[in-house]
């Protein structure tokens, strides 16, 4: 919970990364109370009993709506997925407007290697940055399990930085830092 506000505050597309290995750290606990406050918050350093309990209830809120929103064995709560979309329409206004012309010359290295992408993660019916945030997922999983080392550094390498550019943007709008519609 701690690591995911911060998260939120300093780089959206990290809070969402997080977000889904969370998601998938508790269906590996297998949604287990026990396993959950063992694994995860009981040994949490810094932290009253309240601070527990608070981390262990917000562990539990995202239980709940993965069993609610029927995703208990794969797929990513709405939040996330709405925040890729957030994501996607800056990305599309970026496409077009005076202030994403940086953005446009990161995004046009990445373009080349989006149907390579989109043919590795077998999916034609999500937006480009949905794809690139299931390709760096994947990355990520695939660094965790220690194979795949080149095609791991390949993918982040082309991916990271337009998600890590659109991701700072997102957040300059959301504080109010930028305008995109002013020249």
């Amino acid at each position: 919970m701690l690591i995911a506000l911060q998260k939120r505050k300093e780089n959206i597309a990290e809070y969402i990364l997080y977000l889904w290995q969370v998601e998938d750290l508790l269906r590996a606990l297998q949604f287990s109370p026990e396993a959950i406050y063992s694994t995860l918050v009981a040994k949490v350093e810094g932290c009253d009993e309240q601070q527990k309990e608070n981390i262990f209830n917000w562990y539990m809120q995202i239980v709940e709506l993965l069993r609610k929103e029927g995703k208990e064995s794969k797929g990513h709560l709405e939040h996330t997925l709405h925040l890729i979309a957030d994501l996607h329409n800056l990305h599309l206004q970026l496409m077009t407007l005076p202030i994403g012309e940086h953005y446009r010359t990161t995004y046009a290295r990445l373009a080349m290697e989006l149907p390579r992408l989109r043919d590795i993660i077998d999916n034609d019916d999500i937006s480009d940055t949905e794809l690139c945030f299931r390709a760096l997922y994947a990355a990520m999983l695939y660094r965790i399990k220690g194979s795949g080392k080149q095609a791991i550094e390949d993918t982040i390498a082309v991916v990271s930085p337009a998600i890590g550019e659109l991701s700072a943007i997102y957040g300059k709008v959301e504080r109010g830092e930028i305008d995109l519609y002013k020249d």
